[in-house]
């Protein structure tokens, strides 16, 4: 530093005779943080955080579907069919009887029921609009997965042969649950 050396640590100039230079003044001690290896610390606990900790991976449903190639015959009375509106209320039916009304909690209890009465031969069909929220699909898809434990338990032994599949709901069987 050119002229004065006013440093942190060294004491002011005084001319001798005046009255600050009779008066001690306390030497005052400065000090001087070094950032240095506080900023390089923190960039190897940042490195090592995002290297060794797992990147959480998304939460994908997998299905994978067969290529059609032959219509199959089901006959219609093992055929479980839930329906899911545009506006996500569901109705459920079994062949071709009239569609009824289906709550989400009482989903899983029919499920059990009809596959258990049907003695491990129920088709279920998923028939979605196409307009139908994404969420009340996966919902739907979640409880029919929860619900499988439940009928394997009741199987008692037996292998499970789960028999299910994806339609798109037809603009016939949309009016017909649409007044309901």
């Amino acid at each position: 530093m050119a002229g004065g050396g006013e440093g942190l640590g060294a004491p002011e100039r005084v001319k001798k005779g005046s009255k600050a230079h009779k008066r001690k003044k306390k030497k005052r001690l400065g000090f001087r943080l070094d950032m240095t290896p506080l900023v390089d610390i923190t960039f190897l606990l940042l490195t090592f955080f995002m290297l060794t900790t797992t990147m959480a991976t998304p939460q994908i449903m997998e299905m994978s579907i067969p290529p059609q190639t032959d219509p199959v015959e089901v006959p219609l009375s093992k055929l479980f069919s839930i329906s899911v509106r545009p506006d996500g209320k569901l109705f459920w039916n079994i062949g071709l009887d009239q569609p009824q009304p289906l709550n989400l909690k009482d989903l899983k209890a029919l499920a059990v029921s009809e596959n258990m009465r049907q003695k491990n031969e129920l088709i279920t069909v998923l028939k979605v609009s196409e307009d139908a929220p994404y969420g009340s699909v996966v919902t739907v898809l979640d409880i029919l997965n929860n619900a499988e434990v439940d009928i394997v338990q009741q199987l008692a032994g037996e292998k499970r042969q789960r028999k299910f599949t994806l339609a798109t709901l037809t603009p016939e069987e949309l009016e017909v649950i649409k007044p309901l």
